[in-house]
């Protein structure tokens, strides 16, 4: 027979860092998840908070320790991007790292100032404003400067932001400049739509900014979609940037930092196959080579992480109500929940995310086909990120299976809508925390219960 437990260890290099299985169970980052589940039940998403702590430190010391080696003479500065997961549970954690924030909408504001009233942030914390901005976004930008926030920095997205700051900020203000990088060539569209174009970049400076003495262009932005990835297309998109940070400087001596947007990418397998620290020493050596070519002295580095932050914290666990032979081949096993209202990002981008059985590891293992509870064709998931299919225990009798979707701790509650209304209504799942106390002993607690239909009615406007 072969077993579920035979199939893992013979296609990766099992067990990890983070899953371990003891009696046929499995264990995420040392936590038992079978007792998670007889505790609370299933679906559930579950974060488990040191996770992203870890995250936090293991980017600083690789740019850290590659500024060292390489004798980089610029600083690194750390920020969380809040549209990866806004919840305060992980804004708290991230801020324990001594970090800074960047924001991308006008709400995120009221963010900031939530966290600074519980004293989780000061008013030298960085707040770097990227997106493209609406008048309540500009106002409450404009607010926290005039109060004394001194390192909250509009990045500029178009040629006519800075006239609103010009308008109602009174204060001292450093501003940045979001470059329009241009998109993977495989994307539909050649240029970013966000940011300034590189050609309009020195003018705005001269034009629009110099004359001003209350403003101080300190910073140079660019995002990549697809993140830090070691492709031909990352590392010209990062040449033209730093040629363009380096004709810039020339001009405007107070330039002297980089926001290098677009994040290091989280695991979507089992196994690691991203050189972290490789792909770290790379932008820093390509950075330093550009600036000693080109005469100017090396920048200070800002990122935004936002993925690699709070993604690998988070699951989301199933149970497999029934199974479904629909025809020769094709056996489904039904999950009590929905990829399109729970992970969006597999409906929507085909994103693939570590998948295991959670119990039932010595049992044979079939190839399957996962089914959500919408009524959509489109709401199933049947291939994962190392193989076009998937495989998963076979369900005894009277004993549920439960899986689980790992590294699922970005977007997914953002982009479905959480305490929304979802497709079929299919209610958003609880949400469990997982800590560690003073000892290093487990400690959960409910977040969330599983959205209720009172709330929904209360929301499609029935009485309750």
């Amino acid at each position: 027979m072969d077993k579920y437990t035979d199939l893992i260890h013979q296609t990766f290099d099992f067990p990890t860092a983070e899953f371990q299985v003891e009696n046929n169970e499995l264990f995420f980052n040392g936590i038992p998840l079978m007792d998670i589940i007889r505790q609370y039940g299933t679906p559930l998403k579950l974060t488990y908070l040191p996770k992203i702590s870890s995250q936090i430190q293991k980017a600083k010391r690789l740019f850290n320790e590659g500024m060292q080696k390489l004798d980089y003479q610029g600083t690194y500065t750390y920020c969380y991007c809040t549209k990866a997961s806004h919840f305060s549970f992980v804004m708290e954690e991230a801020l324990k790292n001594d970090i800074h924030i960047e924001t991308s909408s006008g709400y995120d504001i009221q963010i900031i100032r939530a966290l600074y009233k519980k004293g989780k942030i000061d008013k030298n914390t960085y707040i770097v404003c990227n997106g493209f901005k609406r008048e309540r976004y500009r106002q409450w930008i404009s607010e926290l400067i005039n109060e004394g926030f001194v390192n909250c920095m509009p990045i500029l997205d178009h040629l006519g932001e800075i006239e609103y700051y010009k308008e109602h900020v009174n204060e001292k203000t450093k501003v940045g400049i979001r470059l329009a990088s241009d998109e993977e060539p495989k994307f539909e569209f050649y240029t970013s739509r966000l940011g300034v174009r590189y050609n309009d970049v020195i003018d705005l400076y001269e034009k629009q900014i110099k004359p001003d003495p209350k403003f101080e262009l300190k910073m140079l932005h660019y995002f990549i979609n697809t993140g830090i990835k070691d492709t031909s297309y990352y590392w010209s998109e990062l040449s033209r940037f730093v040629h363009k940070y380096a004709e810039v400087k020339k001009v405007c001596p107070e330039l002297d930092t980089i926001d290098i947007g677009g994040g290091f990418p989280i695991k979507t397998s089992i196994q690691a196959d991203y050189d972290y620290q490789y792909m770290t020493e790379e932008i820093l050596r390509t950075i330093k080579r550009i600036c000693n070519e080109e005469g100017v002295p090396e920048p200070n580095i800002f990122t935004e992480f936002g993925i690699f932050t709070v993604g690998e914290s988070a699951a989301t666990i199933y149970s497999i109500l029934d199974e479904k032979l629909q025809n020769d081949k094709e056996l489904w096993y039904m999950i009590d929940g929905s990829f399109i209202t729970n992970l969006p990002d597999a409906w929507a981008l085909n994103q693939r995310w570590p998948l295991l059985a959670v119990n039932h590891w010595d049992k044979e293992y079939r190839k399957i086909q996962i089914g959500g509870m919408t009524c959509d064709s489109q709401d199933y998931y049947n291939s994962e990120m190392h193989s076009f299919q998937v495989f998963l225990p076979k369900i005894p009798k009277n004993d549920p299976l439960y899986i689980g979707f790992f590294h699922t701790g970005a977007y997914q509650e953002q982009l479905s809508g959480y305490g929304g209304i979802k497709h079929c209504l299919i209610p958003s799942p609880q949400h469990i925390l997982i800590d560690r106390d003073e000892n290093g002993e487990l400690i959960s607690w409910q977040f969330a219960p599983e959205q209720s239909s009172e709330s929904m009615m209360r929301i499609l406007g029935y009485e309750v």
